[in-house]
Order: structure tokens, then sequence, then C-alpha cells
């Protein structure tokens, strides 16, 4: 599954929507149409990237469906499931001013609103929503919540992070953060860690929103699963920001 010619042929919106997919056929086609609904509100164009991700299901089916019905829409696969990877090739591909990363089962235009207003004041290069900061309403199971805190812990002690949450929703100018993407080499889980690690270590202008966290269905991987890549991950990530710089 490949961006259509006309993704390349239309102007570049302001705004590009990354939102990577797996095995998300019970959610999609009503999140996304549930999505573009409420963009309306917003006066920017705007482009959404579905960046499926080995998917079993008919994600793949659905996506290319969505990108067919609404120009605003494109769709690629990475072919393997690998959820950093999906998100880093969703944010090369996109093409607006702004680029907003967001999840499947969150879809938060509050969010939005609320990042959008600090990147274009200039207030900030990178928002990144919090979902355990001051003001936040993490809604998630226990188990979850206390994942995201101990990952945090974890980059804390090991890279030296200063924020509250790398994970989930995030926004930034795309100039400003372009060559930072393209240094990060992590991808899987701790994609996502790297690329705000990073930003904050090379001055970025940081800044940390509350998110109230509802998701619309369970995890589609098991939370368990994911310990030994992320136990990996972070010794490489460790090695390539503490070693490699």
């Amino acid at each position: 599954m490949a961006a259509t010619d006309g993704q390349a042929a239309s102007a570049a919106p302001h705004v590009s929507i990354v939102i990577p997919v797996y095995n998300e056929e019970r959610i999609l086609r009503s999140a996304i149409l549930e999505l573009r609904e409420r963009l309306k509100q917003f006066p920017w164009s705007y482009e959404i990237l579905v960046s499926e991700n080995g998917s079993r299901d008919r994600t793949v089916q659905l996506a290319e469906e969505l990108a067919q019905e609404a120009k605003e829409v494109h769709a690629h696969s990475l072919g393997e499931p690998n959820y950093g990877k999906a998100l880093k090739q969703g944010i090369l591909r996109a093409r607006g001013k702004f680029v907003i990363c967001d999840e499947i089962d969150l879809c938060d235009t509050d969010f939005y609103r609320r990042a959008m207003e600090l990147l274009e004041s200039g207030e900030s290069e990178m928002v990144v929503g919090s979902k355990v900061m001051n003001g936040a309403n993490d809604e998630r199971p226990l188990f979850r919540h206390v994942a995201t805190l101990v990952l945090n812990g974890m980059l804390r002690v090991a890279v030296g992070f200063k924020g509250t949450d790398t994970h989930g929703l995030k926004a930034f100018r795309r100039d400003a953060l372009a060559e930072t993407v393209h240094r990060c080499v992590v991808d899987k889980d701790l994609f996502a860690s790297e690329f705000v690690v990073r930003a904050g270590r090379e001055k970025k202008k940081v800044v940390e929103i509350p998110l109230r966290v509802a998701e619309k269905r369970k995890p589609s991987i098991n939370l368990t699963k994911r310990v030994p890549n992320v136990l990996k991950n972070m010794v490489k990530l460790t090695y390539v920001i503490r070693v490699r710089g």
C-alpha cells in the first residue's frame, strides 16, 4: 500500500496528522470518519496519514478504502509489526507545516486545538501530551498507568529525561524537528521516546500539556509481551544517547 499520486500532486496542507495502526479493523473506519467530522471546526487544511504496520486483519483494506473515499486521507503499509518505524515513516511522509502524532483510539481534537495555539504563537516547537503531569486524567487501567510511570522513570535514569511523558500525542513544527526525526535510530516501542528525548537535548522549545485519556478499546498488543523489546531497546537508546550522542 503506497501513498496515492494525488497526495504528491496536491498542495501541502497546513497540518499533517499521523496515526500508526495495527489490527484496528473494528474501529478504524468509524474513528477516521469521526475525526474528519470533528476537524471541520478548524480553519486549517489537513491530511491524515494512516500508517499501517503488519496487521493480520482487514486494516490494510479498510485504510485503502478510506484513502479512496477522501482526498485528505492517505494510507501506507510497513508490512511488519513495528509501531515506532511506522510512526517515523508517517512523519517523514508528512507534508504539513505542523505535524500531529495521534492514536486511533484517542483522536483528541482538543489536544490539537491547544497544541496548535502554542505552536502557531511560537511559544513551542514541540508539544507533548502528558498522561501523568498535574492536571492530567488517565482513565486507562491501572497497570497501564503504572507502566507509563515505570517507563518514564527508566528514561530519567538511563538518558536524563526531564519531562513526564514521551508516548502518545505530540505535535511539532516540521521544519524545526525534521532533522531530529532523521537522527533517531531506535524503532518499535521507543522511537517516540528517543524523539522527545532528542528534542529536549537539542534545546528545542518543548512544552508539555495535560491530557485526559480514555481509550476506545483494549490495546491491540498485550503489554506484557512488549516488555522484552522495551528493555532491549532501552539499552540501545541509552547507548545512542549517552555514547553516540
